[in-house]
């Protein structure tokens, strides 16, 4: 049976520019202003068809949030949200479904697992 293996990195300038940072695993990023000054953009390669990115508009996983499936590419994460800046985020390569991620919401923890940055 192969591993799965998903692979988050993410860009202080809009598309892809700028020093990275790379995440392995499942991983919540709690405050992207707090991560290289800022993400603007980021990439999520996923083995995992379930892989899941969960944005959200507030720091701590709160306010609006969106929902991407398997690897993803987002050039620009200024308004990306109904008008609104990405400021957190959840990387997976397990499906979340959207009561999962309203239970993160509101008690603001990520399941076990996970590593918090």
């Amino acid at each position: 049976m192969k591993k799965t293996v998903q692979v988050s990195q993410t860009y202080p300038e809009e598309a892809y520019r700028g020093r990275s940072r790379v995440y392995r695993g499942n991983t919540g990023l709690r405050n992207l202003d707090n991560i290289l000054g800022g993400v603007e953009s980021l990439r999520i390669f996923s083995t995992s068809l379930n892989a899941t990115l969960v944005v959200f508009t507030r720091p701590n996983f709160q306010g609006g949030f969106r929902v991407f499936r398997g690897n993803t590419n987002l050039r620009d994460l200024d308004d990306l949200i109904r008008g609104n800046d990405v400021e957190s985020l959840i990387s997976t390569n397990q499906r979340l479904t959207l009561e999962e991620i309203r239970e993160i919401r509101r008690n603001r923890t990520l399941p076990s697992g996970y590593d918090l940055v």
